[in-house]
Order: C-alpha cells, then structure tokens, then sequence
C-alpha cells in the first residue's frame, strides 16, 4: 500500500504491517484514504483529530446553508389603502431577507361575490413588490382564498441597493 505522512508527504510503497508499525512509532493512526486504488492509499494522522477536524467543517456548510421559510401576508377584499401598504413593506421585507411570501386574499360570506377585487388587489400587490421579486406561482382561487407565491430575485434586491 502506499504510505503518505501526516503533511502529505509521500513515503513510498509498504506492506500492511511495516505501515501500522510505522504509524505506531509516530503514535499516530494508518487510515485507508483510497482503497479503489492501485496500489491502496492509506495516510498516518491522528484520527481523532481528523474527525474533529470533519465534525467541524460540516458544521461550518450547514451553518451557510441557505433555509427559505414561507411567510404569509393576510388580505381581504375590502383591506384598507394603510393597511395594504403596510403588508407591502413586511412583504418587501421578508423578500430582502430571502424568504418567499405567499400573499392570500380571504374570502368570507358574500364576499365570494367579488372576486375580483381580490385578483385586483393581488395585483396590485405583485406590482409593489416587483422591484425585489418575482412570481413563483401565479394567481389562483383555492376554495375562499386567492393567493399567489412570490419568491426573491437576488438580482433586483442588488440593483435597489
């Protein structure tokens, strides 16, 4: 097998035994790094360390890694011009921050009737958000509600910084 130093360092072809006995005078492990090779590449390091050493950098890559949540922005029919711009900003909000927004316009009673003052109002919606989104899915009735999903578009959210 071929023996390669704690440095990576290469220190030539051994038989099985010369190479643990090796390892056991540097106090340190013989771990089998490529064992499809021709011949088999094994390394002398510290094993504990090297673990260690993994644990931590697979903490590292999922410490970056990137979660979208769905945020909900709640609406009706008859929703105020204030309340409407204020939902807007948490929507522009959420989006900054890299989450998508789900926008439901709630139906209740004889509001069914009026429909479309929902889609007109989810509309306008995706109009004041555009500069920092876009739609996933479009606007569709679901039962009483009408919602559309919009996620970031990283490359606006840069251009408006």
């Amino acid at each position: 097998m071929r023996v390669i130093d704690f440095d990576g360092k290469q220190l030539g072809i051994f038989r099985v035994d010369d190479a643990i006995k090796l390892s056991v005078e540097r106090g340190l492990d013989l771990v089998e790094i490529a064992p499809q090779a021709d011949p088999p590449v094994c390394k002398i390091i510290d094993f504990g360390k090297f673990k260690y050493e993994q644990q931590k950098r697979e903490k590292f890559q999922r410490k970056n890694q990137q979660v979208s949540v769905l945020k909900e922005i709640r609406l009706h029919p008859n929703t105020d011009v204030h309340d409407f711009e204020f939902k807007t900003k948490h929507a522009i909000n959420f989006l900054e921050e890299g989450n998508k927004v789900k926008a439901v316009v709630f139906f209740k009673g004889r509001e069914m009737a009026y429909t479309e003052q929902g889609e007109e109002l989810l509309k306008k919606f995706i109009e004041r958000t555009e500069n920092c989104s876009k739609v996933e899915t479009p606007i569709k009735m679901e039962g009483r509600n009408m919602n559309v999903i919009l996620v970031p578009d990283k490359t606006k959210i840069k251009k408006s910084k």
